[in-house]
């Protein structure tokens, strides 16, 4: 919406009674507003995040054009109730290590420990490794010691922790995160040391107790030092926006949204909470349009211009406790939003072999090259190119002057130097290749937070939003096998229009860390109603009526040497237990007979204060739209026709048929072919396939698992779309496999270490694809796999084997690998084969860690399991490798862990196995097949 508009809307409204209210979300690119006026309309708006030519912060100039206040007149607080914001002032700030000067205080000999962290290698393939720095400038150790019972064993040396804190203040840092041993259960170290910092002259002190009062040295100091890093930049953001707004002297509340989903006072605002402060307001808005809509299940969709937020919903809202931003572990609850870096800005690019979509993007300066100002080529391009964005009827707020309309021809040209080098007549299926790799991309990132996690999203409605989001909803619906989608008429501003939905919220920890009973749910009512008051008062302290705040009390629970923890609702053990259950199956294919559950923490939320947004439900029309025009729009190779609607011509009740381009003041929504878009009382619009997808329509052609021949699986050049969409897919399914295993697993090599490899291997046993895990497993996993085919000539659906020797491409025994076959309908050959290898615990050998000198046979080594049949058919067979590993030299040996971790590797494989079936039956057989073929070719043509 342009800023003219805006204003002239506004103004007919100055005379009106009643105060403002603003609902911001300043993102990485575009800074979104929601204002409610005095008399209850809501007004959208949107401009550049970036722009200090015209003004020095979006979220105040917004606020200006909404209320028609000019440049250097001062804002009329007074007409304000409450300003709701999502900022990534802190995001950015971590990303691009801008935070303040901050000093790290803890004990004697712990200096190093958060730079050490964990044994995890992510990034084993990057020939040059550069860690990410710390956010902590400097590091000052002190004696004093409380152990894990709460008795001291070293009293804490006051006088060395002043002497220390008086240096680093002398130095100019006034910042401090103060991380003890135990401190989240004893704290009375650290608020000493606390007590002195202030008294010294720190301003941000941040002490672990308060910051992450849960059990984990490295993340719980990591989580501090990031709140003392983050917390001063957020103080001043705050009180720039709120001296801009002249807030002080009137009760406008200035409130901002936390990476939990909940707002908070802006004097309560802290950098732990920051990190997702905006995406966090678009899950809020996608769940509660939703459920207005009349669907429980969603797959939120959040495409912007610099990446894409995708979130799963059924019911609840889901959230992590540890997660980690910018090669920092932080342990603190946020939303689970993965982000994948493709947006409408993510940069097109071509390698001389195949297409290649971000993870680099073109951002607002200087962005896509139809946006006037030397861009590269990016999303935002391909789609004006194809007709699926109308530079006449987007915003003229582009080139220098930031008044010109998108730029078609330098589009055009970007793409036809591009033809030139790939050798390509035509722009168009060059274009249209890009957007299909985009989509994979973005279905592969939604795959992640429900595929991954065991739901099956093909019932699920997509919700899209973003400004991006509406060009790509039906395409990357379609690839999921969705086949409803939701596009709100904020679509293109959710995340703004969430801050107005969301609730104030408290949350408050407790870390157990002990067996789930009866006796433990007694011990835990009292401190459960100690965080129950506190979160209460919270809130009563923000101005939310103590009768409108709810509660909810959930419990996060695990096996017993596991660290995946599922989230169940607090009540008995026997619901509590079952529930786990339930949820554990779901998620990893398998439960764990006799293992005790064990009590991570206790989470108590309190929530209030939500506004009140209705929307009104209209009369249904029963008349034809009347399409503005109709336009020339490129689909499946060929140029077709287009009507393009306006959005808001269209009535509730109104229907449009794919292929139609709905255009809006703040987004372009493309209904795609075989789609049908109509209006709801509410004014929603519900897309819903009416037509088999051409997969589907392939795949009844080809019959048993597709397979007729297919020529694109048999021509002598990969095409570099299919090329790049299947090393995507393949890579996916390797990556799933490898979450899977890490969560499940009880080893700490392999839940902590991740020493562990997944892959996809051919019919003869060649690797495909793997995951970026340990290389040195993958350099002979391809001959286990080879030896497993050799021992068993024949076998079944439901099959599983494992191997450890040496002799058969193993490693080390250690090191196991769990091969399993995937089938077609009639189970007669396998078509593929996926793998994992797991570094287990020790099994057995003369000394731990099986690599003794001093072994003569591989029997001292350990237990040697030679393609041994693990499952057959379905049904576990674990006696033997048992009865082994009982067997064995060692006195160190765990057999339970072992066949635990096996049962995790199962229940990976089988989940690498069932994906490559389901891109069987999408693609067809003889599709899957050649562009295997095609992806060895192109990694052995890296490699030379």
């Amino acid at each position: 919406m342009s800023t003219t508009t805006v204003r002239e809307t506004a103004n007919a409204e100055q005379g009106a009674t009643g105060r403002w209210d603003f609902w911001i979300d300043r993102g990485g690119t575009f800074t979104d507003l929601v204002a409610r006026t005095p008399d209850g309309r809501l007004l959208p708006h949107k401009l550049l995040s970036e722009n200090p030519e015209a003004y020095p912060d979006a979220a105040v100039q917004g606020i200006r054009d909404l209320m028609g206040t000019p440049a250097g007149k001062r804002i009329d607080a007074s007409r304000i109730a409450s300003v709701r914001m999502g900022t990534t002032v802190a995001t950015n700030a971590l990303l691009e290590r801008r935070g303040d000067r901050v000093l790290l205080l803890t004990h004697t000999g712990f200096g190093d420990v958060l730079e050490i962290g964990h044994q995890a290698r992510p990034r084993l393939f990057d020939r040059h490794i550069v860690k990410p720095s710390r956010v902590y400038e400097a590091v000052a150790e002190v004696d004093g010691r409380v152990r894990v019972d709460g008795t001291e064993e070293v009293a804490l040396d006051e006088a060395g922790v002043e002497r220390a804190l008086s240096d680093a203040h002398a130095s100019g840092i006034r910042a401090v995160a103060i991380v003890f041993m135990h401190g989240y259960r004893h704290p009375a170290h650290e608020r000493r040391a606390a007590e002195i910092a202030r008294r010294v002259g720190f301003t941000q002190v941040s002490t672990s107790h308060e910051v992450s009062p849960l059990i984990k040295y490295v993340s719980r100091g990591d989580t501090t030092t990031v709140d003392a890093y983050l917390s001063p930049i957020l103080h001043r953001y705050v009180a720039q926006v709120a001296a801009e707004l002249d807030t002080e002297g009137t009760d406008t509340k200035l409130m901002f949204m936390t990476s939990s989903g909940g707002l908070t006072d802006a004097s309560l605002f802290h950098g732990r909470d920051a990190i997702l402060s905006g995406p966090a307001g678009g899950v809020v808005g996608a769940v509660g349009t939703s459920r207005v809509a009349g669907h429980a299940r969603v797959i939120g969709f959040d495409m912007g211009g610099t990446s894409t937020d995708v979130t799963h919903y059924a019911g609840a809202l889901e959230r992590d406790f540890e997660t980690e931003v910018a090669g920092v572990r932080l342990r603190a609850p946020m939303m689970r939003i993965h982000t994948v870096a493709a947006g409408g800005g993510s940069v097109l690019g071509y390698d001389g072999v195949r297409f290649t979509v971000g993870p680099e993007s073109a951002g607002a300066v200087p962005g896509p090259a139809c946006y006037r100002r030397a861009g590269p080529l990016a999303v935002t391009d391909a789609n004006v190119v194809l007709g699926r964005l109308l530079p006449e009827h987007f915003p003229n707020a582009f080139g220098p002057d930031q008044r010109q309309p998108l730029d078609r021809q330098a589009a055009v040209d970007a793409f036809e130097a591009l033809a030139d080098r790939v050798g390509a007549d035509a722009i168009e299926p060059i274009a249209e290749g890009f957007l299909r790799i985009a989509v994979e991309n973005m279905a592969n990132a939604i795959k992640k937070i429900s595929v991954e996690r065991g739901h099956d999203v093909t019932g699920y409605a997509l919700c899209c939003f973003g400004g991006a989001g509406g060009q790509h909803a039906c395409a990357v619906a379609d690839a999921l096998g969705m086949r409803a989608v939701i596009v709100h008429p904020f679509a293109g501003i959710l995340s703004a229009y969430g801050m107005g939905l969301a609730s104030i919220e408290a949350r408050r920890q407790k870390s157990v860390e002990a067996p789930l009973s009866e006796s433990l749910l007694a011990e835990l009512e009292a401190p459960l109603d100690a965080l129950e008051a506190e979160a209460t008062n919270e809130l009563v302290g923000q101005g939310v009526a103590e009768s409108g705040i709810r509660h909810r009390t959930v419990v996060h629970l695990k096996y017993a040497g596991s660290d995946s923890a599922i989230e169940v609702a607090y009540g008995s053990t026997a619901a509590m237990t079952g529930a786990f259950e339930r949820m554990h199956r779901e998620r990893f294919g398998f439960v764990s007979e006799g293992t005790p559950l064990v009590v991570e923490l206790v989470e108590l939320s309190a929530a209030g204060g939500g506004a009140e947004v209705k929307e009104p439900a209209h009369t249904l029309s029963t008349d034809v739209p009347t399409p503005l025009r109709h336009g020339p729009f490129f689909h499946d190779g060929a140029w077709t026709e287009a009507a393009v609607h306006c959005r808001a011509n269209l009535l509730p009740g109104h229907v449009v048929d794919g292929p139609a381009i709905l255009v809006e003041t703040i987004g372009t929504i493309v209904v795609e072919p075989g789609w049908r878009a109509q209006v709801n009382e509410y004014g929603h619009l519900l897309m819903a396939r009416r037509e088999a997808t051409g997969s589907e329509s392939a795949g009844a052609r080809t019959g048993n698992d597709g397979e007729a021949a297919d020529a694109v699986g048999s021509t002598a050049v990969a095409d570099p779309v299919l090329l790049e969409v299947f090393n995507s897919l393949f890579m996916s399914i390797a990556e799933q496999m490898g979450v899977r295993l890490q969560q499940t697993a009880r080893s700490t090599n392999i839940k902590e270490r991740l020493d562990f490899s997944c892959a996809v291997f051919d019919a003869a046993g060649s690797l495909i694809a793997n995951a970026p895990h340990t290389p040195v497993h993958l350099g002979s996993m391809d001959r286990s796999v080879a030896s497993v085919m050799a021992t068993h000539p024949i076998m079944h659906p439901g099959d599983v084997f494992v191997t450890n020797a040496p002799y058969n491409g193993g490693t080390h025994l250690p090191d196991i690998t769990v091969v399993t076959p995937v089938f077609d309908r009639r189970g007669d050959t396998p078509l593929f084969f996926v793998a994992s290898r797991g570094h287990h615990a020790d099994v057995g050998g003369i000394a731990p860690g099986s690599m003794t000198p001093l072994a003569t046979t591989i029997e001292e080594e350990g237990v040697v399991l030679d393609n041994l049949k693990l499952v057959a058919e379905g049904r576990f067979l674990d006696a033997e490798i048992r009865a082994r590993l009982d067997g064995a030299r060692h006195p160190c040996r765990n057999t339970d862990q072992n066949v635990a971790d096996l049962k995790a590797q199962i229940a990976g494989n089988e989940k690498g196995a069932k994906e490559l079936r389901a891109m069987v039956a999408r693609y067809g057989l003889a599709t899957v097949h050649g562009y295997m073929a095609h992806v060895q070719d192109y990694a052995e043509e890296c490699v030379r």
